[in-house]
């Protein structure tokens, strides 16, 4: 499935006090905090001009999560009121959640990258002091704030209507808070990636669509990884789908003990780290091979 994007980031300033950059005009930790405080401000003020736009796009997209929800709480009641240990209840905690963290992993979605060549947009982006990622990943963490705060509503009407058995403890509730955006870097990291084969050939597509069907199998969005049978569950497990939706949503859900808790956002932190290498080496390899094309 195509990831959603409500919008592109626009072209973002320069971070405040350049003057406080190195002297061979790299910038330093405090650039890049102000650098990203600034474009996080300005996708806050952006987002919530749109708040309308932006909260009935969110209300469309709960369709989804409800009809799993519906069609699995009918099938945990018609086998003794739980399958794969999730009872109705259960259902409703796993889906609720898993309507904040669909909303947290939106990122620039590599489809973007052909308007960003054709538009010339990514020949503005070269002349930049900063590496092109670090606009992206600014813009949609300011976003992120707009949505949790449109969220929230919509998580009590759907929590009124299920009724969730949610009991996270502290733990939960604070690996969950590192968790949701650790799967944000991680599925912004490997978009990236996904999107940098567009310097390559103009026929992604299909590329992109054989990821997405991945992603949504063995993730955790379609179904919690606790349904899929052995084999599938094996390759998820030497996969990163699963940490940017399934393990933050059971990090709340309260399902896992302690020290899977701490391997997941383990893993997370391999996944990041992983997906930046692959940023670093392919861009590289992209930029030398672009050609830039404008209308």
């Amino acid at each position: 499935m195509r990831a959603p994007l409500n919008s592109s980031p626009p072209s973002s300033p320069a971070p405040r006090e350049p003057g406080r950059s190195s002297p061979d005009g790299r910038f330093g930790v405090g650039d890049y905090l102000r650098f990203y405080l600034v474009t996080m401000k300005m996708a806050v003020i952006a987002q919530f001009q749109y708040r309308a736009s932006n909260y009935f796009y969110m209300v469309g997209m709960i369709a989804e999560p409800v009809i799993y929800l519906v069609v699995w709480s009918s099938i945990a009641r018609t086998h003794g009121g739980s399958v794969g240990g999730y009872t109705a209840g259960g259902f409703a905690a796993y889906y609720i959640v898993w309507t904040l963290v669909r909303n947290m992993n939106i990122v620039f979605t590599p489809y973007g990258w052909e308007y960003r060549i054709q538009h010339g947009e990514f020949s503005a982006s070269l002349l930049r002091p900063v590496h092109p990622i670090h606009y992206d990943l600014a813009y949609f963490a300011g976003w992120k704030v707009v949505v949790i705060v449109l969220w929230l509503p919509l998580a009590a009407l759907l929590s009124l209507a299920f009724h969730p058995a949610l009991r996270p403890t502290l733990l939960d509730v604070a690996v969950f808070a590192v968790a949701i955006w650790g799967a944000y870097l991680i599925r912004s990291v490997l978009l990236w990636v996904l999107g940098l084969v567009t310097f390559w050939t103009t026929r992604v597509s299909a590329v992109f669509e054989l990821y997405f069907a991945a992603e949504l199998v063995l993730s955790g969005r379609l179904v919690p990884l606790s349904l899929l049978p052995p084999w599938a569950r094996g390759v998820a497990a030497v996969l990163p789908f699963q940490w940017t939706f399934g393990f933050p949503i059971e990090a709340l859900v309260g399902r896992l003990p302690a020290r899977q808790l701490l391997f997941g956002l383990a893993m997370q932190a391999l996944w990041v780290a992983i997906g930046g290498a692959l940023v670093a080496l392919l861009w590289r390899a992209s930029v030398r091979k672009y050609s830039a094309v404008g209308t």
